[in-house]
């Protein structure tokens, strides 16, 4: 199991109410069920959102397959807006 900081940015971040939060998880899929759990709105904001682990986009591979490592930033990032 992993621990490391999940961040949220705009909509997940007023979704969650708070800016970011310690974790302890092995995957994304994980992280995410951990995380939503008990939170509808942020459950609905992660579900159409892209996610950075260090830095790096997950992209379209599946949740349970993003390996977490200790000291990890996963980063939430709601649709942007705007042009």
């Amino acid at each position: 199991m992993a621990r490391g900081t999940i961040r949220y940015w705009a909509a997940a971040k007023e979704a969650s109410g708070v800016a970011e939060e310690p974790f302890e998880a092995g995957t994304l899929a994980e992280l995410l069920e951990q995380v939503t759990r008990g939170r509808a709105e942020l459950a609905r904001v992660a579900g159409r959102s892209s996610f950075l682990v260090d830095g790096h986009p997950v992209g379209r591979r599946a949740h349970e397959t993003v390996v977490l490592g200790d000291g990890v930033t996963v980063e939430v990032l709601p649709p942007f807006a705007g042009g």
